[in-house]
């Protein structure tokens, strides 16, 4: 690259800034761990609202985007909320989907600077607000998420890469002692092999 620049100026530090003078002083990605997310949740922070930057709220716990979307469309969605989307990761998804269609239905009501939304699936780069994905481990192994029942304050803390339920450890230790795995929703073909053996988003989503 150096050969390939050798000569060249930056006439204009408004479209090719300065290393001193950063667009912004940190990434437009943050990784974000926690109570909910031991091994790690991501989230488009340069596509959050300044206040939802540190937000907490009550869980709306579904188990499916289905689900979820019925409740958005259904108006049972209000300010302050955290709505809780899993079993769609890797391997309960399984293939982690793209939570796209209920964060453009909380956009779409005005709800994305209110509401925040957390998933063990996974985001386009479209997305917008406080949209935490590839939550780590995934509810279909028994990760955290997989514990969280509706009211359960959810703490998030970008600028501090913290994301918590706000539960006693004890409490989600009793929790996990009753979970049971729900049934695979595919039982046939190639996917029953791929939800057997692939990892968590934290690990990669590799196959072994």
């Amino acid at each position: 690259m150096a050969e390939n620049l050798k000569g060249v100026r930056v006439t204009d530090n408004t479209v090719i800034r300065d290393i001193m003078s950063p667009h912004s002083p940190t990434g437009g990605i943050a990784v974000l761990f926690g109570s909910l997310a031991p091994d790690g949740a991501v989230v488009k922070r340069s596509a959050v609202a300044e206040d939802m930057l540190v937000h907490r709220g009550p869980a709306r716990v579904f188990d499916s985007e289905d689900d979820a979307q019925k409740a958005i469309y259904g108006g049972k969605i209000k300010s302050g909320d955290v709505v809780v989307i899993r079993y769609e990761g890797p391997r309960g998804g399984p293939g982690m989907r793209e939570m796209l269609s209920p964060t453009s239905a909380i956009a779409g009501m005005g709800l994305d600077k209110q509401v925040a939304l957390i998933t063990d699936g996974s985001f386009s780069g479209a997305t917008r607000g406080a949209s935490i994905g590839h939550v780590s481990p995934e509810a279909a192994v028994g990760g955290p998420i997989a514990l969280v029942q509706e009211g359960d304050e959810i703490s998030i803390d970008i600028p501090n890469h913290l994301i918590d339920v706000e539960v006693s450890e004890a409490e989600l230790d009793r929790r996990k002692q009753a979970w049971q795995a729900p049934p695979p929703r595919v039982t046939s073909g190639y996917l029953v092999r791929y939800a057997r053996t692939v990892k968590s988003a934290g690990d990669g989503a590799i196959v072994e």
